[in-house]
């Protein structure tokens, strides 16, 4: 199992690269993730693996970051996703909007990714919902993109149910009836408050 390679990267295309690790050249296909984040032509590199072998072919899939490889890895375990569509996946969200999209049920999300329709979409959230740890669907919904106050209020809150122990649904629906109502709470302790008060 080749699990890391240290050399120097003789070619860089935005798919694909070749390490040159003590005069043998390893070809490794990249999302484009890491592809940014490479050194340039001719200059030291390492760079993590993932050793796909089957038995009509054997290729090498590289990362620049554990978070990478492991979110790479996760999507190869769903039902139906190969290793260039966990690539295609890798190129076209960073992981921490995949994450967010799983933990979120965002189909629309994960259904713009090149070569995932809606049935697979929610496939991928179905399955790999609870494989993503609370910590990381924590960082993953907090990570986003910064929102309204009222929207970071509930977002907020629901981080707060979670951290409780809540499923993401769940806390969700308990944040959007606590903020439902003529006289919505003044601030993310009274959201709690009402949330948990049902």
């Amino acid at each position: 199992m080749i699990t890391f390679l240290n050399g120097v990267l003789v070619e860089k295309h935005p798919t694909r690269v070749v390490v040159d690790v003590g005069g043998v050249g390893y070809e490794v296909f990249v999302p484009l993730s890491s592809y940014d984040r490479l050194p340039r032509k001719d200059d030291p590199c390492k760079i993590l693996t993932y050793d796909y072998v089957r038995e009509d072919q054997h290729q090498l899939f590289g990362f620049v970051t554990e978070a990478e490889r492991r979110m790479f890895v996760l999507l190869m375990g769903t039902s139906g996703i190969g290793p260039k569509l966990a690539l295609s996946a890798l190129s076209g969200l960073t992981v921490r909007e995949l994450k967010a999209a799983v933990v979120e049920g965002d189909v629309k999300r994960l259904s713009s990714i090149q070569g995932v329709g809606r049935k697979m979409a929610e496939r991928l959230v179905v399955e790999l919902r609870d494989r993503i740890s609370a910590g990381e669907a924590l960082e993953a919904v907090a990570g986003a993109a910064e929102p309204a106050p009222q929207d970071a209020r509930a977002r907020d809150a629901v981080l707060a149910l979670l951290a409780l122990g809540y499923k993401q649904d769940a806390a969700r629906k308990m944040v959007r009836q606590a903020m439902a109502g003529k006289e919505p709470p003044e601030d993310v302790e009274a959201i709690i408050r009402r949330a948990l008060a049902g």
